[in-house]
């Protein structure tokens, strides 16, 4: 059968085209990115390890790394966002301190910066993450994770809080 993955992995690679593209016409100028999309998370980060071992830019120049992955499923009535990582960068914090007004997320942390895709490669090699996520859900790696489940406006607010932290982090330097 055909698996088509709308949400793992198309989600989160349309969410890093739009992210960049919002970005480009961004008034943040200060900054170099990195738009990275990796494959065989499932076989063991393979990608991501390889990249954070074989890195084309110097880490220590390296501020902090977002990951997008399975952000097409937010539920339209608790529009709950996971967002892992809070606790990798003690500027998180204090950068989610200001959402008051991004009040389109029930937002729930977790401060880890290890678990089960690419952003933990990157907090094995001591680098801050941010890894947003709307869940699993029944479609997970099956045929049925197709486009017509996709919940395109609240995919579009998590690239949207993406740019927003990126910004945000532009000021601080």
């Amino acid at each position: 059968q055909i698996h088509n993955g709308a949400d793992d992995n198309a989600s989160g690679t349309a969410a890093l085209i739009e992210l960049a593209r919002l970005l480009k016409h961004s008034k943040t100028k200060t900054n170099n990115y990195l738009f990275l999309a990796f494959s065989a998370e499932e076989l063991g980060l393979n990608g991501s390890k390889f990249f954070t071992e074989h890195p084309t830019v110097d880490f220590l120049k390296v501020s902090y790394m977002i990951n997008m992955d399975m952000v097409g499923r937010l539920n339209d009535s608790s529009k709950t966002l996971q967002i892992g990582g809070y606790g990798t960068s003690p500027w998180w914090g204090q950068l989610f301190g200001k959402m008051s007004n991004k009040k389109y997320f029930t937002i729930k942390y977790d401060s880890s910066g290890t678990g089960p895709s690419d952003h933990t490669s990157f907090y094995r090699k001591d680098i801050p993450v941010l890894f947003f996520f709307t869940g699993l859900h029944s479609d997970y790696h099956k045929p049925t994770d197709d486009f017509d489940k996709i919940n395109y406006t609240g995919e579009f607010q998590v690239v949207k809080l993406s740019t927003w932290v990126i910004e945000e982090s532009g000021k601080q330097n």
